[in-house]
């Protein structure tokens, strides 16, 4: 059938029926569609069926002013009117098809040399000297435009790194970049990171601090990752390989999401409460006092003296017993551990 489009798509085929009604009306130049049928000695429906597939495909016509009669159109003729809408649609397609590849293939050039850039970046880098890993976190945090994610174990840092990272950071934010930043809880009893903390979140920072971190990381936009080296304090590893990075920034949104935010108004005593009951936790799972100190992020005189007021409150004369004590107590010992001091 013909739509306004062109021709559509239809099941039209020359049946025996339609070849004989064409080639009769072919021989006689004209025919009245209601005598066809009798004409033929073909049933009414056959009759009509095969005019209506030889109407649709253009072969039998009705001339201007007669709807009854039927004359035969030349097969080259219908053809080529059944075949002009679809070629002139093919053209249009295929001159989209070219305006496309001419437009798109603008850019190739761009990406082929983004894509050598890329190989051309080490995804993992060492970096020995402590200067030079200033300057390329420096630079990391002057290009960052979206997020940073800062992860600190440990306790404090000292005031003059704190103010340091303050003027670096809060021009980040200023600059609409989102700060996330991950301590222990030790550190919120560290009165320079309680001014810094303070400072940062006024200035739109999210802190949050939780028992135990899983390492030191800066990463900026999701794409370059600074970790400390295992071996050499003064150095990094920068790392740039995509699926590392994107593990990473993982890792610190799982421990994101079990931390909890930062509040100016925790005292020194709710904060060693949270550690007691951390390394009630580490007792409990057999950990020695310096893993336990390096785990919880404190020296280990510190945690030894968390650990003999831990000793007192439960009644253990060793650290096994305490550890035996805590699992058997279960959550009784961090309360009762952390209501003593």
């Amino acid at each position: 059938m013909r739509t306004a489009g062109g021709w559509a798509s239809h099941e039209a085929q020359l049946s025996e029926d339609a070849v004989r009604v064409f080639r009769w009306v072919s021989d006689q130049g004209s025919c009245d569609a209601r005598t066809l049928g009798a004409t033929l000695g073909l049933p009414e429906t056959r009759a009509a069926s095969a005019v209506t597939t030889l109407t649709e495909l253009l072969l039998l016509r009705h001339p201007p002013g007669n709807p009854e009669e039927l004359v035969a159109v030349a097969p080259d003729e219908a053809l080529a009117a059944l075949v002009a809408p679809r070629e002139a649609g093919l053209r249009r397609q295929l001159a989209e098809i070219d305006r496309l590849r001419a437009e798109l293939s603008v850019l190739a050039p761009f990406y082929a040399e983004g894509r050598r850039q890329w190989r051309g970046r080490a995804p993992l880098t060492e970096v020995t000297d402590l200067k030079t890993v200033v300057g390329m976190i420096t630079e990391a945090t002057m290009r960052c435009r979206q997020e940073v994610r800062t992860c600190h174990p440990g306790g404090g840092r000292s005031p003059a790194l704190l103010e340091q990272a303050f003027v670096q950071d809060r021009d980040m934010l200023r600059r609409g970049v989102r700060m996330r930043t991950l301590y222990q809880h030790t550190a919120r009893y560290h009165l320079p990171t309680q001014e810094y903390a303070r400072r940062m979140t006024d200035e739109g920072a999210e802190i949050r601090t939780l028992s135990e971190l899983f390492g030191r990381m800066v990463a900026f936009d999701a794409e370059t990752v600074f970790i400390p080296h295992q071996d050499d304090l003064d150095a990094a590893i920068v790392i740039q390989e995509p699926s590392t990075v994107s593990y990473l920034c993982a890792t610190f949104d799982h421990a994101w999401s079990l931390a909890e935010p930062y509040h100016p108004a925790w005292t020194e005593s709710s904060a060693r409460d949270e550690v007691k009951q951390a390394i009630v936790r580490l007792l409990a799972e057999g950990m020695k006092d310096e893993m336990v100190a390096r785990r919880l992020g404190m020296s280990l005189r510190t945690c030894r003296k968390h650990i003999a007021e831990i000793m007192e409150q439960l009644g253990a004369a060793s650290r096994f017993q305490a550890g035996y004590l805590a699992r058997v107590q279960s959550s009784g010992p961090a309360s009762a551990a952390a209501g003593g001091t």
